[in-house]
């Protein structure tokens, strides 16, 4: 498998064409879109590795970053909306990604024969007059900044684990924030001028079975950063990881084991022993939302930008459903920029209103539903690839978990929950790719044929599910939903969303009433 390096979700359109390209000659020939706005290759063979990674990075990306113990791919909303806010979301998630990039040329020298790429990384052009190799160099003589003539900010011996970022603006939390080591969110003034960043700190998914000294986390909130210090703060958190981190455990080497033991406060004291000055408190914003900004939407500029909903981001061509070769005719076409939304699906931007129903068109001819064909709870929902391109795998996730879709819907219909919906994820593993345990109702992979069940996450992703059930056959979803969603129909409160029910009941009384209750008795 090669996972690509794409900040911002941004996939150009001779990106993409040199992709469709590769994974046909020398992958499995469809491609994967993850979690966090790249793509991934699966069934290259290591004999074709030279060949695609040199094709990648002479286009002007990269898979460098895209694994290891460095910042992985930064993430930011996809809705790409011309106001001020969201074009400083896109831009400041490429200067974070620049800020943070390995320097060392190692990775050249192995797959480009130590010659320099043809051309340089798309993104880096973008944020030339950011001087952010200059940001990167300043050391304010706290610590920040290493003597290693390489790697300034990671030394000789990197992070003590995977490193994430995440950008939006505020009350779009289309791609969990929260669940990111740092997430950033920009503040403007009335005038639409940036001012700063709020940031939060010490999210992360990862966990291991059996073992409560691991646990998923939703970040706390640090405090606000003015525009002109949020590349120093920036350095300031990673150097404060690095120094501090857990290097001896790796199940709990993340920032959220620091920020956890530590708590807020002192974790915030610790990164401003590094920054040289106090963090200011936390701005006041409007609530979250979330949308996964599928569908048309006008972008702000007189042109259109179209979500296409991927059932958990496998494109491929199958059947009648030709969803790979839909978009390889798109961009062929209209030469259409994308970006990968962080729910596995790519929304088409600079859309011209004329093409709108030609695009319909050619989608239909290809077999791909309309969004609003698409079952609300399908389009909600997230799967991690598991069996079986991943090797930590125990159970099905992508191909088990439209049928657990299908099912749910089922039993929605039969208690006259037609129109409820729900965000499910599912995991084959519990290391969390699919961020299952943000969900409202979530299953984790712990055996063959078998899942844990989590509850109670919040619809618009600002805390952590708990753990419901600790084994469910996969012959069991029935009869181990269907009593939560009784209880549900008796007990919620106007308005209120099944996960915040759940929450807000408590997992004691659900188990408690499921004990007793009757299948098929309860209906809305």
């Amino acid at each position: 498998m090669l996972r690509l390096k794409q900040p911002a979700g941004e996939l150009p359109p001779d990106l993409y064409r040199l992709l469709d390209d590769l994974s046909t000659k020398h992958g499995q020939g469809d491609l994967r879109a993850t979690t966090r706005q790249c793509f991934q290759i699966h069934g290259i063979l290591k004999g074709d590795l030279k060949t695609v990674i040199s094709s990648i990075m002479n286009m002007g990306s990269s898979t460098v970053g895209a694994c290891g113990d460095v910042s992985r791919n930064v993430m930011t909303t996809p809705a790409p909306f011309v106001s001020a806010e969201y074009a400083y979301a896109r831009e400041y998630s490429k200067v974070f990604a620049q800020l943070f990039r390995p320097m060392s040329t190692a990775f050249s020298e192995i797959w480009l024969d130590g010659e320099k790429a043809a051309t340089v990384e798309t993104w880096a052009k973008e944020v030339e007059h950011h001087k952010v190799d200059e940001a990167m160099m300043y050391d304010n003589g706290r610590g920040i900044v290493l003597s290693d003539p390489t790697e300034p900010i990671y030394g000789t011996q990197y992070l003590p684990r995977k490193f994430k970022i995440g950008v939006t603006v505020p009350g779009d939390n289309s791609l969990d924030v929260y669940t990111n080591d740092i997430g950033v969110v920009v503040i403007c003034n009335e005038k639409g001028e940036l001012e700063g960043f709020n940031l939060m700190v010490g999210g992360g998914m990862g966990r291991t079975h059996n073992k409560e000294n691991t646990f998923a986390r939703a970040a706390d909130h640090m405090g606000f950063v003015p525009k002109e210090d949020i590349m120093e703060v920036m350095k300031a958190i990673v150097a404060a990881q690095r120094d501090h981190g857990n290097r001896d455990v790796r199940a709990n080497a993340r920032m959220k084991y620091l920020v956890h033991t530590l708590g807020i406060e002192k974790f915030t004291k610790l990164v401003e022993s590094y920054y040289g000055k106090e963090i200011a408190p936390w701005r006041p914003m409007k609530e979250w939302k979330y949308n996964d900004w599928m569908g048309w939407w006008e972008q702000g500029d007189g042109k259109l930008f179209y979500g296409l909903h991927i059932d958990n981001g496998r494109v491929k061509n199958e059947g009648s459903f030709q969803l790979k070769a839909a978009i390889r005719a798109l961009v062929d076409k209209y030469n259409l920029h994308a970006i990968m939304s962080p729910t596995q699906s790519i929304i088409f931007k600079d859309i011209e209103p004329k093409d709108k129903d030609d695009i319909e068109a050619i989608l239909r001819e290809h077999g791909i539903k309309p969004i609003e064909e698409v079952d609300p709870n399908a389009r909600l929902a997230m799967a991690c690839p598991a069996l079986p391109l991943c090797g930590l795998a125990q159970t099905e996730a992508e191909r088990i978990m439209p049928s657990y879709i299908e099912r749910v819907r089922t039993l929605l219909n039969k208690m006259n929950l037609a129109d409820e919906e729900i965000l499910m994820r599912m995991t084959g593993c519990p290391n969390g790719c699919a961020r299952p345990y943000m969900a409202e109702l979530a299953f984790v992979g712990d055996g063959a044929k078998s899942y844990q069940v989590w509850l109670g996450g919040s619809p618009v992703l600002t805390r952590t599910a708990q753990p419901f059930m600790a084994k469910m056959d996969v012959d069991d979803l029935e009869k181990t939903v269907e009593p939560i969603l009784a209880m549900f129909i008796q007990q919620r409160q106007q308005f209120e969303a099944f996960g915040d029910f759940c929450h807000r009941v408590g997992l004691d009384a659900i188990e408690a009433y499921s004990k007793s209750y009757v299948l098929g008795s309860v209906t809305a």
